[in-house]
């Protein structure tokens, strides 16, 4: 069974002694309803760490005003148990209070990367995500942390501060977990009905049949994404809130690709209130 720590102090205490040891620290932050994305990022840790860390935290600056914060999933017994069973040493599951105490004013924004994409649609997200992330190393004081390609735009970001701040932390970017169908395991996705469960796998398919058209020979960005759109219309009930074409590592919307690009393409969809995002990366031939 993993040590379960929820006070700031104690977590202090704890990896400031793992590292007094020698010990290797990876940690994988989350905010909890482990699915099993998560659990092969915290085995991605487990093979180049002596000890990890999981932190569950429902982090509320990352949640805009009118979004899902207070329904959010939360079940950390469950969590403990998986993160254990997957090789996690402790859970850091610390209150809203002790992370964001009476008084808290400090905030880190990674300008431009935060502002495209997510961040144009779910402003202040990234501000939230920056700011917990960089409050969680300096508690958890890990050699390297664990993030999913799944989070494309949080993954480049938080290098990005990584690099700029001069954080001793390296960043280890995991694969995509998929569904048998390829729906990107999401722990959203037990907000799905049964009937948008079944037409949420077209948002691989919509990436595939970009892939597909660029390794084709299609160089214009407008024709990937429009065709990429009228998939989904066609297909599903869902909301497109955007297709995107983009360079893999500033994010900039590409008019048109290049031999040798790495490309991120990427979507997000609502189904109801419930809201997906994808992505692939492709390296233009």
């Amino acid at each position: 069974m993993a040590l379960l720590i929820r006070d700031v102090g104690e977590m202090q205490e704890a990896s400031r002694g793992l590292r007094l040891s020698g010990s290797t620290i990876g940690v994988v932050p989350t905010m909890g309803a482990l699915h099993r994305g998560h659990l092969e990022l915290i085995r991605t840790a487990r093979r180049h760490a002596s000890h990890v860390i999981t932190t569950v935290f429902v982090n509320p600056a990352q949640f805009g005003p009118s979004e899902d914060f207070a329904r959010y999933p939360r079940n950390l017994d469950s969590d403990l148990a998986l993160a254990a069973e997957a090789g996690t040493d402790i859970v850091f599951a610390p209150d809203v209070a002790a992370i964001y105490p009476d008084g808290y004013s400090t905030y880190v924004s990674v300008t431009k990367l935060d502002e495209v994409l997510e961040g144009r649609i779910r402003p202040g997200h990234f501000r939230g995500v920056a700011t917990v992330v960089l409050k969680l190393f300096h508690l958890t004081r890990p050699h390297f942390a664990v993030f999913g390609q799944k989070d494309a735009q949080q993954s480049i970001i938080i290098t990005r501060m990584v690099h700029d701040l001069n954080v001793d932390v390296k960043i280890v970017i995991a694969p995509i977990v998929r569904e048998h169908d390829g729906l990107a395991l999401s722990s959203r996705n037990v907000y799905l009905t049964p009937a948008q469960r079944n037409e949420a796998p077209v948002l691989y398919r919509g990436l595939q049949l970009a892939d597909e058209m660029i390794r084709s020979g299609e160089r214009k960005s407008e024709r990937i994404t429009t065709r990429v759109k009228d998939l989904i219309k066609e297909k599903t009930s869902g909301g497109t809130d955007y297709v995107s074409v983009a360079n893999a590592e500033t994010l900039e919307e590409l008019a048109d690709v290049e031999s040798g690009q790495h490309v991120l393409v990427s979507l997000a969809v609502r189904f109801g209130s419930t809201r997906l995002i994808d992505n692939i990366t492709v390296v233009v031939p």
